[in-house]
């Protein structure tokens, strides 16, 4: 139970746990007499994302104080266990630690960061759908280590692979029907045994590019959960934690130990797990919270190794029991020594990477952030970066493909620009999935059942400077099944160069290949035909700020609603 007042947020003795005791300790001397209860304690990160140096802008700040890099949350994970007595600490990890990543990890196929973590104790972690980018035969090399089939030991050094455990409980394996990898993890601590169970979300495929999933299934989060916590009890587990990547959302005014107001599918996907699971541990959302749900203690450290999750858990060592459960978000102030390997490793792939990342490619008048304006009370406007990012792939695409449009998603804009010089790194930053341009021919009746599925995804896609569009905020939202029965786009509003478009002419446009395959639920682009593959997103936005210098922020003008454009 939570109790006010108290720095950790905690979840007390269960009836069942009270009772018991109550029947075995039924006076003062018998309750000196029992057992003292296992102390361990859990240390959890999540979304790491590859970011071995601290990160720049609003992304290396929490909780209003500079936060992040791998050489000082290596120090705080180190001061951490020394106050819980090292030997009774486990460190876990909620998915995300590779993929999206800055160059420094990513030119590398992010092997310096599984070996900053290997370094930096890490002990189990939930693959989340990041760790599927490049693929289940990649995912494995980085497990078990080996040299890239492509690219080599791009370092000259050999991988050894991770030096923790990865657990995928709900990724199957479509053609034998088991799992990935090992779906869950027994630790044994002071004779008691902690079982982990780690997993993504059910919906990666919808978010990973199908290349990527290829060859697998996954399935629904609870009923994994569900699932292994039985086998986990039947070997004789009774403290359970759930590494999960999938979380929620608290309201605004909470802080990072706060949950208020807390929405999103964690909250229903803890509300169905078995009771005889005590923590999970989440992410996905890049949210701090601290969190009871049903009895359960929920927690997500945010992202990009800003805080650390400090979880303690008492034990029964006669039953192994869970008897409470507490946590604080620790923010990863950068005012503590560095750690000298972790500095060591960082400067050892700089030297490798050489002059490429420092390499001016163009200027940028002003900031430029991938924030969105707020549109219906949501942020599911238009974003400056986005709309820049659209405007350079139809630049890229406009002689050579005669495309008309182009449309990024949210997904795959990771980070700002500042003012000023802007280096490839920090291009790469932006856009590090290395996605290919597609150029396809879509009817003007198929670009309004795109932009209808918007509202039914949740997701807009940002526009290139030749589109624009009303939408209506009383209008219909279709459904999964029936995007394009929406009404939210007004007909007749949508234009492509300044001409309204026609339902049923054919108009060529611009996605990435994420999108073009149906990514993030825009299954409407699959329908395109006529397809063409061009160059990388990257070097098309590298080209575009080289081009254009100095650049500035994009107006936001291109998708207005019915207040700015009355019907007539």
């Amino acid at each position: 139970m939570f109790i006010p007042g108290m720095r950790r947020a905690a979840v007390g003795l269960t009836a069942l746990a009270v009772a018991a005791l109550g029947a075995v300790a039924t006076s003062p001397e018998q309750a000196d007499a029992r057992p003292k209860p296992v102390d361990v304690t859990l240390l959890a990160l999540n979304d790491f994302h590859g970011n071995l140096e601290p990160p720049s802008g609003s992304s290396g700040t929490i909780a209003g104080q500079p936060a992040g890099g791998v050489e000082f949350l290596a120090t705080h994970l180190a001061e951490l266990r020394v106050a819980a007595k090292k030997k009774n600490t486990i460190t876990v990890a909620a998915g995300d630690l590779i993929g999206a990543s800055p160059l420094l990890s990513a030119a590398f196929h992010d092997e310096p960061t599984i070996e900053a973590l290997s370094m930096a104790g890490l002990d189990y972690a939930s693959v989340g759908n990041h760790e599927f980018d490049e693929g289940a035969a990649e995912l494995l090399r980085i497990q078990n280590g080996g040299c890239h089939p492509v690219d080599g030991c791009v370092d000259g050094t050999p991988y050894r692979g991770a030096g923790f455990q990865y657990l995928s409980a709900n990724a199957f394996k479509t053609a034998t029907g088991k799992p990935l990898m090992a779906p869950y993890a027994i630790h044994k601590v002071q004779g008691v045994k902690v079982g982990f169970i780690g997993m993504t979300l059910e919906g990666t495929p919808q978010i990973v590019s199908q290349q990527g999933v290829a060859g697998l299934s996954f399935a629904d989060e609870a009923d994994t959960a569900n699932r292994y916590a039985r086998e986990l009890r039947r070997k004789g587990v009774q403290a359970i934690v759930v590494l999960l990547h999938e979380g929620g959302t608290q309201a605004a005014t909470g802080g990072i130990n706060d949950c208020v107001g807390m929405t999103g599918p964690i909250v229903d996907i803890t509300n169905r797990m078995d009771p005889s699971i005590d923590v999970v541990v989440s992410g996905h959302t890049h949210q701090a919270y601290n969190c009871d749900i049903n009895g359960k203690l929920v927690t997500s450290a945010s992202s990009f190794g800003r805080l650390v999750t400090d979880i303690d858990l008492k034990i029964d060592r006669r039953s192994g029991d869970v008897l409470s459960a507490a946590a604080n978000n620790v923010v990863v102030t950068r005012d503590v020594a560095k750690d000298p390997r972790q500095t060591a490793l960082i400067n050892r792939y700089k030297t490798v990477l050489g002059p490429v990342a420092g390499r001016q490619v163009g200027v940028t008048s002003q900031a430029i952030t991938r924030s969105q304006e707020t549109l219906f009370g949501t942020s599911l406007g238009e974003s400056p970066l986005g709309n820049l990012i659209a405007d350079a792939q139809l630049a890229a695409t406009d002689n050579e493909q005669n495309a008309v449009a182009a449309f990024m998603n949210p997904g795959g804009v990771r980070a700002d620009l500042d003012a000023g010089p802007v280096t490839y790194e920090e291009a790469f930053t932006v856009q590090p999935f290395a996605n290919n341009l597609v150029t396809l021919d879509l009817t003007g009746a198929q670009l309004y059942c795109v932009l209808e599925q918007q509202f039914v995804t949740g997701r807009t896609l940002y526009p290139s400077a030749t589109v624009g569009y009303v939408v209506d905020p009383n209008g219909t939202t279709g459904t999964v099944a029936e995007p394009c029965a929406g009404t939210r786009v007004v007909r007749g509003s949508l234009t492509l160069g300044g001409t309204a478009v026609d339902t049923a002419a054919t108009y060529r446009v611009t996605v990435n290949n994420f999108l073009a395959g149906g990514g993030d639920g825009f299954s409407a682009l699959t329908g395109g035909t006529d397809l063409v593959t061009g160059q990388i997103d990257l070097d098309a936005f590298v080209d575009y700020l080289t081009a254009q210098s100095p650049v500035s922020a994009p107006t936001l003008d291109r998708i207005r609603t019915t207040a700015e454009v009355p019907a007539t």
